[in-house]
């Protein structure tokens, strides 16, 4: 990253490391088909496999589970049209089939769900931004066979999800439970038999790996349907010829992680200082999520009144990177459906940022995001001339 930028956007897209950057150019000179079968073809195909070994490594599962993508969107896509196929066929005979997706979903998963020629229902969230379990365990009542669709950390805000507890519910209905748990690794340790869903998506590029890669880790690689057919790669449910320096960087990433989640104490502290000065330079502040489990790295906030666009502009132009709710928006900027779901008033809704930190982040960054927010609010102060905001000295 340029040194004259800080750069605390890590939810949408995580720097790439430096051991990755050379991981991806080591193969990318070695060249190579894997589905060669000279020296070259070979040596592509192991790093193909490594990365395999790697992801599942990170994901708690075998590398027989993972099944390589171009990221997550696809991820999500092939995993829920392949459980909607099957809820569809054993759907018949026990009154239909049903996709069930909490309300807080990224919009990958909601456009995932809605493409499918299958009833969808969106299960509420609390106030809190977690999922709902008693209304999970209503709707599952209603028969039918359910696909449900549950992230396991919410993009925007942060806040951790009941997998587990929704995957017994869902098991015990009879359906499947699909996790996007692309936010999760580095920040938190994932293990895909505790949470007991039936796939799972990932992303490269959420965890300091190039972008173009990602995985479906799958319970029984049978559930799974092919959505791009004309050759056999990844056992004939991705035909094309592999991304191997994508994924070998996606490998290298992963092994990286670890190290990533060894240091969530200090990525909290950064985070938990840059809350409490912000509600001292604006005691209206609210934070939003913070009542529950989140992610270390995260913290979504909003003011009342200041809308997110020209807070984003504003800290973009002070040299300051960070965004408001998801990053699949097309750089559009409006208010949060997340934080709808939680039950914000629209003003809230349309005036939250999100700051998300990682490997990179230092005091710094901290201290220059504070000071350029500082400035903001003292603008605006300015402006309306009514006291309604106040102005920390220093910062």
């Amino acid at each position: 990253m340029d040194s004259r930028w800080t750069y605390l956007d890590y939810n949408a897209t995580t720097p790439v490391k430096p051991a990755v950057a050379a991981r991806v150019a080591e193969v990318l000179a070695a060249g190579g088909n894997p589905s060669s079968v000279h020296r070259f073809g070979r040596l592509a195909r192991m790093a193909v496999d490594r990365a395999r070994d790697q992801v599942a490594e990170l994901a708690g599962a075998d590398p027989e589970q993972v099944v390589f993508t171009s990221g997550a969107t696809e991820a999500n896509t092939l995993a829920l049209r392949s459980l909607a196929k099957r809820a569809v066929a054993d759907g018949r005979a026990c009154g239909g089939a049903r996709i069930l997706i909490s309300a807080i979903e990224h919009d990958s998963v909601v456009g995932a769900a809605w493409a499918v020629d299958v009833p969808v229902e969106e299960i509420p969230v609390t106030a809190a931004g977690t999922l709902d379990l008693k209304a999970l365990k209503i709707a599952l009542g209603a028969g039918g066979k359910a696909v449900v669709a549950l992230m396991l950390a919410n993009n925007e805000t942060g806040v951790l999800q009941p997998v587990t507890e929704a995957a017994a519910l869902v098991h015990t209905a009879g359906g499947w439970l699909h996790c996007d748990a692309v936010q999760a690794p580095g920040r938190v340790a994932i293990d895909f038999d505790t949470l007991g869903a039936d796939t799972l998506a990932l992303s490269s590029h959420k965890l300091g790996g190039p972008q173009g890669a990602g995985a479906v880790v799958a319970r029984s690689v049978a559930l799974l349907s092919p959505m791009q057919v004309g050759g056999g790669q990844e056992r004939g449910l991705r035909a094309g010829t592999e991304n191997v320096a994508g994924l070998a960087g996606f490998g290298a990433a992963a092994d990286a992680a670890a190290d990533d989640l060894s240091k969530e104490n200090e990525i909290k502290a950064l985070r938990d200082d840059l809350e409490d000065r912000i509600k001292m330079i604006a005691p209206a502040v609210q934070v939003l999520g913070d009542r529950v489990a989140r992610l270390s790295n995260t913290t979504c906030f909003a003011l009342a009144g200041l809308e997110a666009e020209t807070q984003v502009i504003a800290l973009d132009l002070a040299g300051v990177a960070v965004s408001a709710g998801a990053a699949c928006s097309s750089g559009k900027v409006g208010a949060s459906r997340v934080l709808r779901a939680m039950g914000a008033a629209e003003d809230i809704a349309r005036s939250a940022i999100r700051v998300s930190l990682g490997w990179g982040s230092s005091a710094a960054d901290i201290d220059r995001f504070c000071a350029a927010w500082s400035a903001l609010i003292a603008r605006r102060a300015m402006r309306e001339g009514n006291g309604t905001f106040r102005i920390a000295a220093g910062q």
